[in-house]
């Protein structure tokens, strides 16, 4: 048998992504499941010669670490002409050659994304689906361009069988860099020490089936036969080219703990010995509040899923209890159970019960697998739409925002009343304003409706909006104000602080406070 070896050097790997070349990339936040070596090796490419230029580059999560890795690899004007992303601010460069025209910027929901390579990597006419309708992807709103610059088709409307449906469509993927934990010469790649799988094989396959090249970064090599074929995530026939980067970490945080790869298991605490806390277990803030109101709308044995933010505090919550078992908790990384982290951490699970790729996850949540789903809003306004896509200008992208808030039976959104210098003053029985914030954050009018309020409605969809300050609803006849919280004058700190007016019933239920704050 002929024996093939794909191992090359990181400026050989570089060097195959061609000028105007559409490259697919995957990762999530934190450095989980990202290429950054075979980045940074484009990246010092481009700045020592000049090429590859003009290049369309998508991904569905949101990859770096707010300064220099992952996608800030690649924000170079002329490097980089478009960004298809489902999450930004991992980012900061990239955002601001979003901001400053210097790409086409788009925005496409993280799930519609990842399972869009599925379908162009099985040769599908694209993504068919109702994710998107009545938000800012839309074609009768943004059709997910996010600046002047953007001007693609991306999505249109069709009908079958008298629904109105979102097309996404398809595209050429020229290149996919990737990441696996251990490769054979032969190149199949396992992910047996990765903290999820997302849509690696999706990616891997758009990329080959397109007639491009699949390039991925790993940080051992094996023998042949020496992996497991179950352990096998990429079957070598879809792979061109293998990077070994040995003293490739398995997150930026880290370098590795197998009871975030699923390996092996651990007490309930993040990594390096650092307790990923509980709600009250320090003084209370607006933030703990929010999330122990919040938790009052589980139900026992509901599937949900937590959120970027203010909702992990939730998942903290229940932690802290420990009354996981309760609950099917989810990521859309693709991971079930598990103790979640959080802030840069967000997206891995420790001692995770299971670890599937994320469009699966994203089928399931699709298809009305979710019961409901805790997540956060920059935005609400007087119809329930909220905004968490585009704020004072800057592209952010929801990540798996509208595929998990237009599906799940219940959504709560935790956010705070207001944001920037807002003061309080909290104990177990009021909670008092002592400084209003700067930016309002319930308005008239959100500028970006990532979330749909009309279509919740239309579709039967409950949907809760918690403050620290009171919890709100949205019925048939508008925006209800459901609950205030004791200590909170109703006219003062809620009405004159917000751009529309809700509907009050004629008693205002007081809202619960954390017990023993």
């Amino acid at each position: 048998m002929v024996k093939r070896n794909k191992v090359i050097s990181l400026q050989e790997a570089a060097a195959l992504v061609p000028d105007g070349a559409t490259l697919g990339t995957v990762g999530g936040g934190g450095g989980l499941v990202e290429a950054d070596a075979l980045l940074a090796a484009i990246e010092g490419r481009f700045v020592s010669t000049g090429a590859p230029t003009g290049l369309r580059v998508i991904h569905s999560l949101g990859i770096g670490d707010r300064d220099r890795r992952g996608l800030n690899r690649l924000a170079y004007e002329g490097l980089v002409r478009k960004v298809i992303g489902g999450h930004w601010i991992w980012s900061p460069r990239m955002q601001a050659l979003a901001r400053e025209e210097k790409i086409e910027a788009y925005v496409l929901p993280a799930g519609v994304t990842a399972q869009l390579m599925r379908e162009i990597g099985a040769g599908r006419p694209g993504l068919i689906t109702h994710v998107g309708l009545g938000t800012f992807v839309d074609p009768r709103q943004d059709g997910g361009r996010m600046n002047d610059s953007a001007g693609d088709t991306l999505v249109e409307l069709i009908e079958i069988g008298g629904r109105t449906l979102l097309r996404y469509l398809p595209f050429t993927v020229d290149v996919a860099v990737l990441r696996g934990s251990y490769a054979d010469p032969d190149g199949n790649i396992s992910q047996e020490e990765e903290p999820a799988n997302l849509e690696t094989f999706a990616m891997a396959l758009a990329a080959h089936n397109s007639g491009g090249a699949v390039i991925v970064q790993v940080r051992g090599l094996v023998e042949h036969g020496q992996l497991a074929a179950r352990e096998v995530r990429i079957p070598s026939a879809l792979v061109d080219a293998v990077v070994v980067v040995p003293d490739q970490p398995q997150c930026h945080a880290f370098f590795y703990d197998p009871s975030i790869s699923g390996q092996g298991r651990a007490d309930e605490s993040s990594p390096d010995g650092q307790q990923t806390g509980s709600v009250g277990a320090a003084a209370p803030d607006p933030r703990s509040v929010i999330a122990w109101r919040a938790a009052q709308e589980l139900s026992e044995n509901a599937v949900i899923n937590f959120g970027f933010g203010i909702p992990d505090a939730v998942a903290k919550l229940v932690a802290a209890r420990g009354e996981t078992d309760r609950y099917y908790q989810t990521i859309e990384h693709g991971t079930f159970g598990g103790t979640l982290l959080d802030g840069v951490l967000f997206g891995f699970a420790q001692n995770a019960s299971c670890m599937i790729d994320s469009p699966s996850q994203f089928d399931f949540y699709g298809g009305g697998g979710l019961d409901i789903a805790f997540l956060g809003f920059g935005e609400l306004d007087r119809c329930g739409n909220v905004n968490v896509s585009r704020l004072a200008g800057t592209t952010v992208g929801p990540g798996g925002f509208i595929d998990i808030a237009q599906n799940a039976g219940k959504v709560v959104f935790c956010g705070t009343f207001e944001t920037k210098g807002a003061a309080y003053a909290i104990d177990e029985r009021s909670i008092s304003v002592k400084r209003y914030g700067e930016i309002r954050k319930l308005v008239e009018a959100v500028d970006q409706i990532t979330f749909s309020g009309q279509q919740a409605l239309a579709s039967g969809q409950k949907a809760v909006y918690v403050t620290e300050r009171a919890v709100f609803e949205l019925t048939e006849a508008g925006m209800l104000l459901r609950e205030l919280a004791p200590g909170i004058d109703l006219q003062a700190d809620v009405l004159d602080r917000m751009g529309f007016m809700p509907i009050l019933p004629p008693e205002i239920p007081p809202m619960p406070l954390i017990p023993g704050a």
